[in-house]
């Protein structure tokens, strides 16, 4: 999501959700896969979770991606709700 390099914190994400019959994954920091989910519900992530560009059309997303990209690999920090629903 951000384009930082992977350290020792790594998650793994369903970009369509287990829920909704998602079976891939792909590697996020622990930090920025809380922020999707902060901001996107399984309903929206099933639509377009495999989209990146149109997660950060969401401009709660964008903001925190514009945030963390400069942050070192590791770095964690609590994560703000975000409104759900609202792209």
């Amino acid at each position: 999501m951000c384009d930082r390099p992977f350290a020792t914190l790594v998650q793994w994400h369903h970009p369509v959700p287990k829920a909704k019959k998602g079976r891939g994954t792909v590697p996020v920091h622990p930090i920025c896969h809380k922020a999707i989910h902060a901001n996107f519900s399984n309903a929206e992530l099933a639509r377009f979770g495999q989209d990146r560009m149109r997660l950060l059309e969401c401009a709660a997303l964008a903001k925190f991606v514009e945030w963390v990209k400069d942050k070192p690999p590791d770095f964690h920090a609590p994560t703000r709700k975000g409104a759900k629903g609202r792209t």
